[in-house]
């Protein structure tokens, strides 16, 4: 990057850690787009400069990890299928304690999770996000009928999984009590879904995936 494009990306980073910051101190309605470009010291011209809305403010952030697995299937090794390949990331990602797995306890990711759920517009803004992963993921497995199917299933279970390990840890339970039990639960999940399509070639790892 250019020095020019490392202070526009200082920039941005800081705008939204300011936005966070006061969305979770205040909650995500309570905070105007005047307050934040107040407290981040710029005007509301230079804020939707870098932000074209209020709700990317805070879902940027998870634009970390978008098309994400339709990278791991891309990048998958030889003779692995597309649903192995899968499993092993979110394993990982389990033992890493990644926030997009659901299993991390960490205060403020905790908060920055309860802020997306309780608010309808950003829940929103996080279907966008996933759709466009779904749809990464089917042009990755081939693009096809079964391979939207195919998908659009792995996609729900990675989201239901990751919700399943946040609303635990929600209700009181630490990421290392829940671990084995979150890598069993990955596990089967994922059993059942290479088990249903263990018998199509394309979602196989055949050639010409």
């Amino acid at each position: 990057m250019s020095l020019r494009e490392r202070k526009k990306q200082r920039t941005h980073d800081a705008i939204s850690g300011v936005a966070i910051s006061l969305f979770l101190a205040h909650g995500f309605d309570r905070v105007s787009v005047a307050d934040i470009a107040a407290a981040a010291e710029i005007s509301k011209p230079t804020l939707f400069r870098y932000f074209r809305s209020k709700e990317e403010l805070l879902l940027h952030r998870i634009a970390d990890h978008q098309g994400e697995a339709a990278r791991v299937v891309r990048d998958r090794a030889g003779g692995q299928s597309p649903v192995a390949a899968l499993e092993a990331h979110f394993l990982d990602g389990l033992e890493r304690r990644d926030p997009v797995t659901g299993l991390n306890d960490v205060p403020e990711v905790l908060a920055f999770h309860n802020l997306i759920f309780s608010t309808p517009s950003l829940a929103a803004g996080v279907a966008e996000y996933v759709a466009r992963d779904e749809d990464a993921l089917a042009a990755a497995i081939g693009g096809s009928l079964t391979g939207r199917l195919a998908a659009a299933q792995i996609i729900a279970v990675q989201r239901v999984l990751a919700r399943e390990n946040w609303s635990r840890l929600n209700r009181g339970e630490t990421a290392d009590e829940m671990y084995a039990e979150a890598v069993r639960q990955a596990s089967a999940a994922y059993r059942t879904l290479q088990q249903g399509m263990g018998s199509d070639r394309t979602l196989a790892g055949h050639p010409g995936v």
